[in-house]
């Protein structure tokens, strides 16, 4: 009766189970996870900074093209006080101001580089506003060479209508106004992180 009592538990007892040879994958496998989010982390930090650095320079190219007008503004108030003073017909380098133009039938030269500072060597400055750029510019009139424009080949603005009179005859008889000779306006803003705008616009007035 005891024999078989002891045979019993012995029989009941769990066999062993080997040592288990996989322990540790879990980490391995969260170490991966880890370095894959941080690589992921890295990647977007990476494009917002990219990210704001293009909407910056944007900023900035829009802010020199701004400031273009106070150039424009300037060029053009300069060639309004000398309108009909008959200063317009000679080069005037210190005022940024040449009376041939360039891309003319028969004109001596071509269009300038305006990328290269030497173009710009007499030119005005307008001045630095408080966003730091700095406005210059220069004047051509677009003739093919200096003086009188009457004697000149000059791109012009014809007018087609005359004075008001009493007269019966065309245009009432009264004489055309003088053409309008065209001016072009080259504008260059210089502005932080080295954004540049050039603007040229075109201009008529009476000589």
């Amino acid at each position: 009766m005891i024999t078989t009592l002891i045979s019993s538990r012995t029989a009941a007892r769990p066999a062993r189970r080997p040592p288990l040879h996989q322990r540790g994958v879990v980490l391995f496998i969260a170490l991966i996870v880890l370095v894959a989010m941080t690589m992921a982390g890295i990647a977007i930090m990476r494009s917002v900074d990219t990210g704001n650095l293009i909407s910056g320079n944007v900023a900035f190219k829009q802010g020199t093209l701004q400031a273009g007008d106070n150039g424009i503004i300037s060029a053009v108030n300069y060639l309004l006080a000398q309108e009909f003073t008959g200063q317009l017909d000679n080069n005037n380098p210190a005022a940024g101001y040449m009376a041939v133009g360039y891309n003319q039938p028969g004109t001596p030269s071509n269009e300038p580089d305006w990328s290269d500072d030497a173009t710009w060597a007499n030119s005005v400055v307008v001045g630095t506003d408080a966003n730091g750029n700095k406005v210059e510019y220069l004047i051509n009139r677009l003739c093919q060479l200096p003086g009188s424009v009457n004697a000149n080949n000059c791109a012009k603005l014809q007018s087609t209508g005359g004075k008001a009179g009493n007269g019966t005859g065309y245009y009432d008889g009264q004489p055309l106004p003088a053409p309008s000779v065209f001016f072009r306006i080259t504008t260059r803003v210089t502005g932080p992180r080295s954004a540049t705008s050039i603007i040229q616009f075109d201009v008529a007035l009476q000589q």
